[in-house]
């Protein structure tokens, strides 16, 4: 695992400075302690900060090939890079290393742009062509290692692992994106290909994009999209048998490490159907770390203990303490725009633990999107079978005005929620779906939100970002679909985000057998009713592990990493939210209502009811924001 960052000219041979090169350089160090490296050439500035894994004794970066007319950065593995060499061999090409970076150098020369297509694993990286005067860039299919990217108004064209080596460029103009406020606000992060920057992207994963000098800057192009193409019809012990040969031949080829190598164990189905497959592949212990909360409802050390002791891994947890909010101001250091998951907190802990033992680790990451894990998977087809009894005109009036009188109940589960119920029905399924995992709804932003930033946006919704992916859904069925937004945008942007940042600050590579490609396009052909059946997410991979896993892991309430916002915000935090969103704070910046702000903050820390995710959202806003240009085009 690495980290990468350079400069193209898009219209000429202009010098860059080491000095700046090597400045955005640094600001990754984390990403990769090492070592690292500059390439600096007519046009072109490349780096790299290296976090050795495999090859240790070559393979450093920038690599250039033998004739000095490639040279590439690169972040990520690939994990079928021994066949490739072997192929590449057999068509004339010789290796002076044993890594998988020089693979991509001539996987480049022989195949051009499709050489993403032969590549099997996680990978961000840059190859500079200098015959071709031209820079490609490429990004995995499911985006687990990130890529931003940002040309500037003088032709220069920065790239780089995270978006702090762009920052640190003194050229990059670091105003605000009105519509990355919007979607932010519903989402809790920036989706895919925006940034909270008006001037930077993210690419896309499962897109390359190819810059010619003397060129404009191209769209990005899709190389891979997941097929739901059914699968051969066979019997459900037949299915299980398939799935847990797949996985398995997934965690195997990600065990290739020359460094010490282990799991996370949360407890849960996914990491515990990993870690049974790593221990029937390995014939030492495997390597396991949890950690555990000082706080019952959040702790979840009990489950992961009995997969540990069941395979008798090498097991060691940490109990933390539930009021972990110091590192607020290190979150908004890592993430370099507004995120606003507070599971990034735990999983910065659990990062930092495993670091101690181990340099690699896998996750089960992937497992709830394409097994339809998630609870909000099943309330979600509960209500289109209700939507199917009723054409949308007729829904959006009736249940519509309902949703408009009948009174809030957050506080309530939400089967009882009928006010958020008959919302969702006045919805086709892709609002409904918005709705429903909205940090802040639409409602809900009109009131947060400026009269100056609503007429900035311009009537632009963040419902548009769903309606993007909807349009391209291969699927036709509502759990795909939905299975499908999820992987274009809560999957890239929040859960791979917060997994990338946190491990990385702790210089850990975690990769995730979850989304081996293969693996993912076989589960995405599987019949619907093999992922959600009878109110039971993530059917048939639980029928697979019954087995394999203690029956109380795989049938429990799905749990997750929660952390007590609504008592931080009436305690420790309580002055640091009033300072950070009021007066002298986020009501100045013109952006928000004051009194909507005054409202929300003065409502929960009075117990009348309950807003910490809102504000959670906003103080995330605040900390990552404070530094940058917060004007509006009309100011």
């Amino acid at each position: 695992m690495c980290g990468i960052a350079g400069i193209f000219d898009l219209t000429g041979e202009r010098a860059f400075a080491r000095d700046l090169v090597d400045s955005m350089n640094q600001t990754q160090f984390h990403r990769g302690p090492d070592e690292g490296g500059v390439y600096l050439a007519p046009g072109v500035a490349l780096a790299h900060r290296r976090l050795s894994i495999i090859d240790l004794a070559s393979g450093q970066q920038p690599m250039q090939s033998e004739d000095g007319e490639l040279c590439l950065v690169y972040n990520g593995e690939i994990y079928n890079f021994r066949e490739l060499a072997a192929e590449l061999r057999q068509l004339g090409y010789r290796f002076r290393t044993h890594c998988d970076t020089e693979v991509i150098l001539h996987a480049w020369r022989e195949w051009g742009e499709r050489c993403v297509d032969r590549f099997r694993g996680m990978f961000a990286f840059a190859l500079h062509d200098r015959r071709r005067h031209s820079l490609f860039l490429a990004r995995d299919r499911f985006g687990i290692k990130p890529l931003y990217f940002a040309p500037l108004g003088d032709g220069q064209f920065l790239f780089a692992s995270e978006l702090k080596a762009i920052k640190a460029h003194p050229a990059f103009p670091r105003r605000i994106r009105p519509s990355a406020i919007e979607d932010y606000f519903a989402l809790g992060y920036v989706p895919e290909p925006d940034t909270i920057y008006r001037d930077a992207w993210k690419l896309e994963p499962g897109h390359t994009l190819l810059l010619t000098c003397g060129r404009p800057v191209p769209a990005p192009q899709r190389y891979w999209d997941l097929p739901f193409s059914p699968a051969a019809t066979a019997s459900e012990a037949d299915l299980e048998r398939e799935l847990l040969a797949r996985l398995r031949e997934a965690v195997q080829v990600r065990l290739v490490s020359e460094v010490p190598l282990g799991a996370f164990l949360s407890g849960g189905v996914d990491s515990s159907a990993v870690v049974a497959a790593m221990a029937g592949l390995q014939d030492e212990p495997v390597n396991t770390c949890a950690i555990g909360f000082d706080v019952a409802r959040f702790d979840e050390t009990d489950y992961a203990r009995s997969v540990a002791e069941r395979y008798h891994t090498n097991h060691f947890e940490r109990t933390v303490s539930a009021d972990d909010f110091d590192l607020l101001d290190d979150l908004a250091a890592l993430y370099d725009e507004p995120y606003a998951d507070s599971s990034a907190i735990p999983t910065y802990r659990v990062c930092q633990l495993a670091r101690e033992r181990v340099t690699v680790a896998l996750s089960g990451d992937g497992g709830d999107e394409h097994f339809a894990g998630y609870r909000r998977y099943r309330l979600h087809m509960a209500e289109e079978r209700a939507r199917g009894l009723l054409p949308l005109g007729l829904r959006r009036t009736l249940f519509g005005a309902l949703g408009r009188v009948y009174p809030k109940a957050d506080w309530a589960p939400r089967m009882f929620r009928a006010k958020t119920t008959f919302q969702a029905l006045a919805r086709n399924s892709v609002e409904a779906y918005l709705h429903s995992v909205s940090i802040c709804r639409a409602e809900q932003r009109a009131k947060l939100f400026s009269p100056a930033l609503k007429r900035e946006l311009g009537g632009y919704s963040v419902q548009s970002v769903f309606d993007r992916h909807a349009a391209n859904c291969p699927a036709e069925d509502p759990l795909s679909l939905i299975q499908y937004l999820d992987m274009k945008t809560y999957l890239a942007g929040d859960i791979l985000t917060k997994v990338d940042r946190a491990s990385m600050a702790h210089s850990l590579e975690v990769r995730v057998p979850l989304l081996d490609h293969p693996l993912t396009e076989w589960v995405s052909g599987l019949p619907p009713a093999y992922k959600l059946r009878g109110g039971e997410g993530k059917y048939l991979l639980k029928k697979a592990h019954e087995s394999l896993l203690p029956r109380d892991v795989l049938y429990r309430p799905k749990m997750g990493f929660g952390v007590p916002l609504a008592d931080w915000f009436r305690g420790p935090l309580k002055e640091r939210l009033r300072s950070s969103l009021l007066a002298g704070g986020l009501a100045d910046t013109g952006l928000f209502d004051g009194d909507t702000l005054a409202r929300l903050v003065n409502e929960h820390q009075r117990g009348l009811r309950d807003h910490s995710a809102p504000l959670w959202t906003l103080l995330m806003f605040q900390a990552a924001t404070r530094d940058d240009d917060l004007s509006l085009a009309g100011d």
